[in-house]
């Protein structure tokens, strides 16, 4: 369990880089100001300035970030979508001049708990208080100066890079190829196979191809046969006599298997059929979704086959006992799973951000900032009570 932790980790960190690196990559090209870019989350241990970026290494190992200058609305305590001209009570706002690096007047506005008896209202003057919000707008460096459509493909190059990263591993894999086995995939109760303790997820030694080892075991009903079963990187030996007239859809042992693994392919072919897997596993995550959504409105709603952090943890475990090339394809999966929970247009994720655009361009100005914080912060609320859903599931199950 303590290397699957690790595995997530490392994972998660990648994936979020990933994601982030393609934020990073498309606001460098249209020529934006990335303020820093970020290995871990904070507090900072170290960063480096190299031209206008920092970059940084921080003490939390989850993922990375990336803060483009502008993109925050508020950046520098003022509302970039407002006009005219402004006053603030001191019992929640103080105005502040400061120089910034060069030498020009900026105003910012700190939040504080001061509250004055007289209750006054400090006065900022209109000119000021423009030019400033201005310059959020105007700044060629600033996300917010762009039009509509780089602005979204600044947000949706995210999703891109967690797609390219699923095809690329899925490629390789088609590359290296899987070594072919057989799988035991469930046991049936009161067969021969549960009398001996099989379980799914064991390897059945010796054999490649499912019609081979059926074939095997109908050739000695009835008769004492010797199964090598590799569990955990262990092998084993098992006794057992398969039936003659078993329970009808069980087989004679009461088994159901698959065969695992793939031929090698050469680069060209691992790159297209690594394209066509992944846009279909895209399809089926997104099938999966939908029906998810549809079933919840009619109160049918199953999140059994959904996994949480701690079911991840566990999987990743597994998949780590098969072998490095099922930890490549695992990664692969939750990579485009991220695809497809990213784009949906929902608040606090890439989508629900480019939903907004979206509306931002139909409507010709954008929402309110204030619509903007209470969709995005309800967005997340839901997510993270999602997560602690599904997180209590998970650790039931385990």
């Amino acid at each position: 369990m303590i290397l699957g932790i690790v595995f997530v980790i490392i994972f998660l960190s990648i994936l979020v880089l990933v994601h982030e690196l393609g934020h990073f990559l498309a606001a460098k090209k249209f020529g934006l100001l990335v303020e820093e870019f970020g290995f871990g989350l904070p507090p900072r241990i170290w960063g480096k300035k190299i031209g206008e970026t920092i970059y940084s290494i921080n003490a939390l190992p989850f993922g990375g970030f990336v803060k483009i200058y502008g993109e925050d609305r508020e950046e520098g305590g003022l509302n970039a979508d407002s006009r005219g001209p402004r006053s603030r009570r001191s019992a929640s706002l103080r105005g502040r001049l400061d120089a910034d690096s060069r030498g020009q007047k900026r105003i910012s506005i700190i939040e504080t708990e001061e509250i004055l008896a007289s209750n006054k209202q400090i006065e900022v003057p209109e000119e000021i208080v423009i030019k400033k919000e201005n310059k959020i707008l105007d700044d060629e460096k600033s996300f917010q100066s762009l039009p509509i459509s780089k602005r979204m493909i600044i947000i949706f190059a995210g999703v891109l890079m967690n797609f390219l990263l699923g095809w690329l591993i899925i490629s390789i894999i088609f590359n290296l190829g899987i070594p072919q086995k057989i799988l035991i995939t469930s046991v049936a109760k009161d067969s021969p196979a549960a009398a001996i303790n099989l379980q799914p997820g064991d390897e059945i030694i010796g054999f490649s191809k499912v019609d081979d080892f059926i074939k095997f075991v109908d050739e000695n009903r009835g008769k004492e046969i010797v199964l090598k079963i590799e569990r955990q990187g262990e092998v084993k030996e098992f006794k057992t006599v398969p039936r003659v007239n078993p329970p009808s859809g069980e087989g004679a042992l009461g088994i159901a298997l698959m065969e695992s693994g793939l031929p090698k392919k050469n680069l060209l072919a691992s790159v297209w059929e690594g394209l066509k897997t992944s846009i279909g596993i895209i399809q089926e995550v997104f099938k999966a979704i939908f029906n998810l959504i549809a079933k919840a409105f009619v109160g049918k709603a199953n999140l059994e086959q959904i996994a949480g952090p701690v079911g991840i943890v566990k999987i990743t475990a597994q998949a780590g006992s098969l072998g490095f090339i099922y930890l490549l394809q695992l990664l692969a999966l939750i990579s485009l799973n991220l695809v497809v929970i990213n784009i949906l247009p929902f608040p606090a994720l890439d989508g629900g951000r480019l939903l907004f655009l979206l509306i931002e361009k139909i409507k010709g100005s954008p929402l309110s900032l204030k619509f903007e914080k209470y969709a995005n912060a309800v967005g997340m609320a839901f997510l993270l009570l999602l997560m602690l859903v599904i997180t209590i599931k998970d650790i039931m199950r385990f």
